[in-house]
């Protein structure tokens, strides 16, 4: 036999068993003993003494193992907390006019459209205006330099 002819009995094989059950159950598989995990894992807790008198009795029990009950600090401990987040910025009155103008646009024409309002063209005009040079006011308003609190070192500059 060939090495060509052994390779395409194994994939006949292969493709022959492949929708038979298995021989064994899966619980009858053999569990490798490095994937066994220990019956309980051990944690070391590390209080800091508060008093003298802390400090005698830890002295004593430097050996000893630590007490099984959990503290409130040991529940928290895989818990993120963020910090609260900074206030928003307040804003100028050309700014405020600029969203105004941006969604009141968009929003009378939906209201005009939804309530079947007869809309004149000079309306329809102004909505769309207003639309267009909210985001014009608010796209010039952004600048395009960096912040003027960035330092020397504005960064890799392509």
């Amino acid at each position: 036999m060939t090495p060509q002819s052994d390779e395409d009995e194994v994939w006949r094989q292969i493709v022959a068993s492949f929708n038979d059950t298995a021989e064994r159950d899966s619980a009858d598989q053999p569990w490798p003993d490095s994937e066994n995990l220990p019956a309980e894992p051990a944690r070391r807790v590390v209080r800091h003494p508060e008093a003298g008198e802390a400090e005698a009795e830890d002295e004593g029990d430097e050996g000893r193992e630590p007490a099984e009950s959990a503290t409130a600090d040991d529940d928290d401990e895989g818990h993120f907390q963020p910090p609260p987040p900074p206030p928003l910025p307040k804003l100028d009155l050309a700014t405020k006019l600029a969203w105004l103008a941006l969604f009141g646009g968009p929003t009378y024409l939906l209201v005009a459209a939804m309530a079947d309002w007869r809309m004149e063209g000079w309306a329809l005009f102004t909505a769309v205006a207003a639309f267009i040079g909210g985001f014009v006011a608010l796209v010039v308003r952004m600048g395009d330099g960096p912040p003027n609190d960035s330092g020397w070192d504005d960064g890799a500059v392509l």
